[in-house]
């Protein structure tokens, strides 16, 4: 069964793990069997959004099964929207990547508005970090913004109850569940509560966490072999378009 990874990493983090190279990006994806992956620059991330995607740009070049999400500061916007459309116009970045906590930048704040407001026009996919309870705003943020569809970075983190009726409430808010911590129930309470099996996406964190975690989660969620197909790489087909080939 194809597997797509929407949220993925590459490059060095500031924390006690040895991680770096496009090669680990490759070596877990041939593990388990994941054939394309999305990924940020690590150090986009955390600390240089330009300089990150810069680094990333040259890595994309050559490597196939890898896709690029543009990092956008909303502290430096005009710079980001710049940057944002140089990573797009090489055709190796296929959406945008908010972080909340490092930038200091909620979700209900002015900068994040005048962000969302980008994309919009953009029509760029975004996917963006959430934990806790604001991801309950995203509905309200996309409500006058028709062209944005916002992948919500571990469905919510512990606030993954509001994070389902989000996407309950909102058709363009997609569900990610990556994390450390597998609490149990989390994808069928979404299930539960109605949201559509088209909202569910599958991505791993890696290479911060390893993805069995992810794998496991989603394979114990009492899925269909349709709709893990839906899930592991249909819906991500549908919502990044021309992921039919590898090139």
């Amino acid at each position: 069964m194809r597997i797509i990874d929407v949220h993925g990493h590459w490059g060095p983090w500031p924390f006690h793990l040895e991680v770096d190279g496009v090669e680990l990006n490759l070596e877990l994806m041939d593990r388990y069997g994941i054939e394309l992956q999305i990924v940020s620059a690590a150090e986009a991330v955390v600390y240089d959004a330009v300089a990150g995607n810069a680094k990333l740009a040259e890595v994309l070049v050559d490597q196939p099964r890898l896709r690029g999400y543009a990092v956008v500061n909303a502290n430096r916007l005009e710079r980001s929207a710049e940057d944002l459309r140089d990573c797009l116009s090489t055709g190796r970045f296929v959406g945008a990547k908010i972080h909340t906590t490092y930038p200091g930048v909620t979700i209900g704040s002015p900068l994040m508005a005048d962000a969302f407001d980008l994309l919009d026009e953009l029509k760029v996919p975004l996917l963006i970090h959430t934990w806790g309870t604001d991801v309950a705003l995203l509905p309200g943020m996309l409500e006058n913004r028709p062209n944005l569809q916002v992948i919500a970075g571990h469905a919510g983190g512990d606030a993954w109850r509001e994070a389902a009726s989000a996407a309950v409430e909102c058709d363009r808010i997609y569900l990610e569940h990556c994390r450390t911590v597998t609490d149990a129930g989390r994808i069928a309470y979404a299930r539960g509560v109605g949201v559509p099996m088209e909202q569910f996406l599958f991505g791993t964190d890696s290479t911060l966490i390893d993805p069995c975690i992810s794998l496991g989660v989603i394979r114990d969620a009492g899925f269909t072999e349709e709709e893990l197909g839906q899930v592991l790489s249909g819906n991500a087909e549908r919502l990044f378009k021309g992921f039919r080939d590898n090139g």
